[in-house]
């Protein structure tokens, strides 16, 4: 285990500060600190005081982290952030952070995909991913079926959503039935006292001429919009117990289904899920239904690592390492809508300088100016 590469990630994407530490594919220290009690009375996150409160954490957490992992920053092999895709003022905050320490510290940088972090988090519950690895990531988001040969370097995508994905929508919902935000944990409490098939909501997109692994949920979020408008202009009581059970049931019938379907097609055994929405109760319980019928082994991180969090940006970053991929420049950028297509941001034109521990070879970007009291300061 000391062999393998020491990283610590940083995760700003949007409303979460997340901090990890990884060894090899051994989680050490998961440090979140999120600000989505901040976002709640406007019913949806705000990018401007979600950026502040990622500027005022950010420091904190990862002292924390360090603390928690029982790991100096000296011992670092390097450095991992998400670079993309987010909210861009979020993003920024965790690059230009990321890119602070590790100029400080003499380590290599790397600027990873949130997405593929995402699938690259599940190493830490169930070991190596499978090559190659079929995964349906659902949050806030993104909803998207990705299938990958290797998690550094080669992520194709099947399908994704058109319009609203699937966290969103419920966010959406639990805001019409005044349930508050997030609206994912309430609807998903509320759902286990309903009836799903209380009321049959619309299934986006499952048409036989309709694309495959596309995903759409926004006439599904309007079909129960108006529902709960037609009761209450009727002087009805709106029974919100079932009427979340049968949209939620609605969201993960399409998911699941689209899902199973891709991993035949494509002839893979297994099916990773993960995202914000992989924590819902329903979905990880019909997933594991319809694996099972279909052969399928299916592997879903603990919840709090659906979630977004630090652990899974440096479990990509610690891949990068291992498998020598060449860390980024210095001016490397926050880009919020970087593809899937792209795991990490490598440096134009230059090979890796690295051995599997990260240890620099020849590829010092002028460390040695930088004060050493100003160093202190920065990873004490």
């Amino acid at each position: 285990m000391a062999d393998e590469p020491l990283v610590l990630g940083i995760e700003t994407s949007c409303d979460e500060t997340g901090v990890g530490v990884v060894r090899g594919t051994t989680l050490l220290a998961d440090a979140v600190a999120s600000s989505v009690d901040e976002h709640a009375r406007f019913g949806g996150v705000v990018p401007e005081v979600a950026s502040r409160a990622h500027l005022e954490a950010m420091v904190p957490t990862i002292r924390r982290a360090l603390k928690d992992a029982g790991v100096s920053a000296r011992d670092l092999d390097g450095i991992a952030v998400t670079a993309g895709p987010g909210l861009a003022g979020a993003l920024l905050v965790g690059v230009t952070a990321a890119k602070a320490y590790a100029y400080a510290l003499g380590k290599p940088l790397y600027g990873v995909n949130h997405l593929a972090s995402h699938i690259c988090v599940d190493q830490l519950e169930h070991g190596s991913l499978p090559e190659p690895t079929m995964a349906l990531l659902v949050s806030g988001g993104h909803s998207s079926l990705l299938l990958s040969s290797d998690i550094t370097s080669d992520v194709r995508p099947l399908g994704a959503t058109i319009d609203d994905a699937a966290g969103e929508a419920f966010d959406k919902i639990a805001r019409v039935l005044n349930l508050g935000f997030p609206g994912g944990p309430v609807i998903d409490r509320y759902a286990r006292e309903g009836d799903p098939d209380a009321i049959a909501f619309p299934r986006g997109l499952t048409g036989p001429r309709d694309p495959a692994y596309d995903f759409s949920f926004s006439g599904l979020k309007t079909a129960v919009a108006r529902w709960i408008e037609a009761k209450r202009a009727a002087g009805e009581e709106v029974p919100v117990r079932d009427v979340s059970a049968s949209f939620q049931e609605a969201v993960v019938d399409v998911l699941t289904r689209k899902a199973v379907r891709a991993c035949k097609d494509e002839g893979v055994d297994h099916l990773m899920i993960g995202g914000g929405v992989a924590a819902n109760t329903r979905l990880r319980a019909l997933a594991q239904e319809r694996c099972e019928a279909a052969g399928i082994r299916l592997r879903v991180p603990r919840p709090k690592l659906c979630t977004d969090n630090g652990a899974m940006v440096a479990a990509l970053g610690a891949e990068m390492v291992a498998r020598n991929r060449p860390p980024s420049d210095w001016d490397l950028s926050a880009d919020s809508s970087l593809p899937v297509t792209d795991p990490h941001v490598p440096g134009r034109g230059h090979t890796d300088g690295h051995d599997h521990h990260g240890h620099d070879h020849g590829h010092h970007h002028g460390h040695d100016h930088v004060h050493e009291t100003a160093k202190e300061n920065l990873y004490s």
